[in-house]
């Protein structure tokens, strides 16, 4: 086991189990040294890279050309980059996919022959030296990323709410992959041959429920959720069935929730390019608007784009949240957030490119913005008491409440003085500075109510950090 400065568990761990930690000192040049030495007392030598290759099955495979009579061979695979760095590749429009080595397979006489009179050589120089060697080199790319592996042994749930959707929902159902075990089409009272089209498909996995009355996206979703939590599914996600969902970037939402990074993913379209295209200044203020909103309502502030539909959730979030008292309509997804961090739920942004196609957004923001925010601020208080008070305790629920009480003050304050200069009356010299005092005192009190809301937030995620 080499070791390249891990500050984890991972070196005991390994010796523990009976191998030999090396420090890697040096770095990567000091590679070809260690494999010198390793190449004395044995006819092959095998590298393992196990951030990249997690499928020992596959060494069968990268063997096999050496007993062919090839002197080095090298298996690579399409490895996911962070989490990070995806957001930032897909911005600049490239692959979230890196061909990386997972295993080098050598014989230790051509390994002799590349190392005389080199002390320090890299992965990279090494397989250079062995051109210029004239040495058999085989290559092997396996097409397949093996954290998707991981897919197969999860059993994964897609809800599929749907309402008059005839002209999509076929298409929606023959993107979704392979691996996903149920599928959860709701019918929230179509008056078209949506549910017709469902019924006639051809798809095992299908489980079809239908609304005889419109209830609203966020009650289908609900049904479908409870079907899955039925059903024992380990993750479930929501695509909704107007195909503008693309589910080439489903396993982006499900590896997070899979590797315990999250407990809820979530689509993020505002760095998309062809987001803002075409997007009224109304809109996009209002979707702004609303972001800022869910963040004060949520606590979760790194958050963007609440309104995106394309999501994950693990069975665990499902099991703590009660159900029948999430809104039922559009606005769904804003109170989910709510209940989510009330009870300490991570959750994930996934950078996930917009995509439009026949079907066009009913959404009229400045009704909606209407409509959602009194079930903002009564999540928010809701919050605040469950969170804060119940299951524990934070003064910054004082902060909140004495800026709320401060900033209506102020406003009556306001509305008095101009009251009573319109009679004519004569207000005390330091009726201004009150007005002001009150004013700045409830704006810093609601500022700092929200600096320690995300000081919990981060700290939270910190432990999870370092308990992972």
């Amino acid at each position: 086991m080499l070791d390249k400065g891990s500050t984890d568990r991972t070196m005991e761990v390994a010796a523990l189990g009976g191998a030999r930690v090396i420090p890697l000192a040096g770095g990567e040049e000091a590679l070809l040294k260690v494999l010198y030495r390793a190449s004395l007392d044995s006819e092959l030598v095998v590298l393992i890279y196990p951030e990249c290759m997690q499928d020992i099955d596959l060494l069968s495979h990268v063997l096999e050309p050496l007993r062919q009579g090839f002197d080095l061979s090298v298996g690579s695979w399409p490895c996911r980059v962070s989490c990070e760095q995806e957001a930032v590749m897909l911005l600049n429009g490239k692959s979230t996919f890196k061909e990386k080595i997972g295993f080098l397979a050598v014989t230790s006489r051509s390994l002799q022959n590349i190392s005389s009179g080199k002390e320090h050589m890299s992965l990279k120089s090494l397989l250079s030296a062995a051109k210029t060697e004239k040495l058999k080199v085989n290559y092997l790319s396996f097409d397949v990323d093996p954290a998707f592996r991981k897919l197969e042994s999860t059993r994964i749930g897609v809800v599929v709410p749907a309402y008059n959707e005839e002209l999509l929902i076929g298409e929606t159902l023959s993107g979704i992959p392979e691996y996903v075990d149920r599928i959860y089409v709701i019918d929230d009272g179509s008056t078209d041959r949506t549910g017709e089209i469902v019924k006639k498909f051809g798809d095992s996995r299908i489980v079809y429920l239908r609304h005889e009355v419109n209830r609203g996206v966020g009650a289908g979703i609900i049904s479908g959720y409870k079907l899955a939590l039925k059903d024992e599914m380990d993750i479930v996600a929501v695509m909704a069935g107007d195909n503008q969902m693309d589910p080439a970037h489903l396993p982006r939402l499900i590896f997070p929730i899979i590797e315990g990074l999250a407990d809820y993913t979530k689509g993020n379209r505002l760095l998309s390019d062809n987001f803002m295209t075409g997007m009224s200044r109304l809109r996009s203020f209002g979707n702004l608007l609303l972001s800022f909103l869910t963040k004060i309502g949520s606590g979760y502030w790194h958050i963007m784009d609440p309104q995106n539909g394309y999501t994950a959730i693990s069975r665990q979030a499902l099991e703590v949240i009660d159900l029948d008292a999430v809104y039922p309509y559009y606005g769904y997804c804003n109170d989910l957030l709510i209940k989510l961090n009330a009870f300490g739920m991570r959750v994930m942004d996934v950078v996930i490119p917009a995509r439009y196609g026949r079907e066009k957004s009913s959404i009229k923001y400045s009704k909606y913005v209407r409509k959602v925010s009194p079930m903002l601020f009564r999540g928010f208080l809701w919050r605040l008491r469950v969170k804060y008070t119940v299951l524990d305790f934070h003064p910054l629920v004082l902060f909140y409440f004495l800026g709320m009480l401060a900033l209506p003050l102020s406003v009556l304050l306001a509305f008095w003085g101009i009251f009573q200069l319109l009679l004519q009356n004569t207000l005390p010299s330091y009726y201004p500075l009150l007005g002001f005092l009150v004013l700045g005192t409830g704006l810093q009190m609601l500022l700092f109510g929200m600096l320690f809301d995300m000081q919990v937030e981060k700290k939270r995620n910190e432990r999870v950090g370092l308990a992972r």
